[in-house]
């Protein structure tokens, strides 16, 4: 087979005809990962059929073969070439009526994948079977930057907690309106604000030191994942995704949490605050990471909480997934995608919608 000749960096896959959103006739599917299979539905109408009443054998073999490019997109492949398909109708599938597609890889090696589908009605009929085998054009350099409190741990009321408890010490009151105001800033910033920018260097040290110290106290038995966030970190990990933990917080506290929830495994490189001069919205931290995984920005999702978290990711030149679990959602308008909850997303909405 000649393989045809592509320009990956101009590429995009909007005009799509099967998943391209802006495609005024496509077939704007939006294909799910649950893990093992990928799925989508598709409802056919009268400029879909074949025979009369019945949807054409043509578009039921482009939604097997989009879907099964899909699941090479969750196995680390940006891009694959069909190769060989076998398909075996078994069903009429009638116009105005819902289609389940799914499919998945059967074996993956160094330059070829293979895949299974199936098409079928809601009753569960199965309307086409296929197998398909695909060339590996190029795998996927997409890599996640991930914000640590109220991302991937449960950790804003203890952080809170300790600041209040620190501030008290000092005869300064520290409300929740505070910390929300405040939240994504550093240490210095914080301090400052509250107990006035007449502290000398080595006084918001001390002050910054006992927060963090009363912070991992805390924290140790106490603190969870945010729902969704050990889940999609897995599926990152099985499709050989890259991904940095990157936070402004003490190494420290870095190392607390990924012990404490058991996420040693998940990520390809720590940032923290004490490796860079600067704090959000500074990119400097963002562009440290991307650094350090050997990908260029624009191969990166940041996933952020906090605005000076995403000014500094859009400054990076990186995309950014915004969750509003810390602030209200229409302050986050320079993020990509904003979502609710990480429960909210799936591997593919990860590497493909932001």
């Amino acid at each position: 087979m000649q393989v045809p000749k592509l320009d990956l960096e101009d590429f995009s896959s909007r005009l799509c005809f099967a998943c391209g959103p802006d495609n005024p006739i496509g077939l704007k599917l939006e294909p799910v990962y649950d893990g093992e299979k990928v799925s989508a539905s598709f409802t056919g109408g009268k400029f879909h059929q074949g025979w009369t009443n019945a949807i054409h054998g043509g578009i039921l073999y482009t939604l097997l073969d989009e879907v099964a490019a899909y699941a090479l997109l969750c196995c680390g492949i940006d891009f694959g070439v069909t190769v060989r398909s076998e398909v075996r109708f078994k069903h009429v599938a009638p116009i105005n009526v819902p289609i389940q597609i799914s499919a998945w890889v059967t074996k993956l090696t160094k330059r070829l994948v293979e895949t299974k589908g199936v098409l079928t009605l809601e009753d569960g009929t199965v309307i086409l079977e296929g197998n398909s085998l695909f060339y590996i054009w190029a795998r996927s350099k997409k890599t996640t930057l991930w914000g640590m409190d109220g991302i991937i741990a449960d950790s804003n009321l203890l952080h809170f907690a300790a600041w209040q408890e620190t501030f008290a010490k000092r005869g300064a009151e520290f409300t929740r309106e505070d910390f929300a105001k405040l939240f994504g800033t550093g240490n210095d910033f914080i301090i400052s604000n509250v107990l006035g920018r007449g502290l000398s260097e080595k006084d918001i040290e001390i002050v910054a030191q006992e927060k963090e110290d009363a912070f991992r106290q805390k924290a140790k038995g106490n603190i969870r994942p945010c729902p969704g966030v050990v889940w999609i970190l897995d599926m990152v990990k099985k499709g050989n995704f890259k991904s940095a933990l990157v936070s402004s917080a003490p190494k420290e506290n870095l190392d607390l949490v990924i012990d404490e929830l058991g996420l040693g495994g998940f990520f390809n490189h720590i940032a923290s605050g004490q490796s860079v001069s600067e704090n959000e919205p500074s990119p400097q931290i963002y562009l440290l990471a991307a650094e350090k995984l050997g990908v260029e920005p624009n191969d990166c999702t940041v996933i952020e909480n906090s605005v000076p978290g995403i000014r500094a990711a859009k400054t990076a030149g990186m995309k950014c997934l915004a969750v509003t679990n810390a602030r209200p959602r229409e302050e986050f308008w320079e993020a990509d995608k904003v979502v609710d909850s990480l429960e909210a997303v799936d591997l593919i909405s990860l590497l493909h919608r932001v």
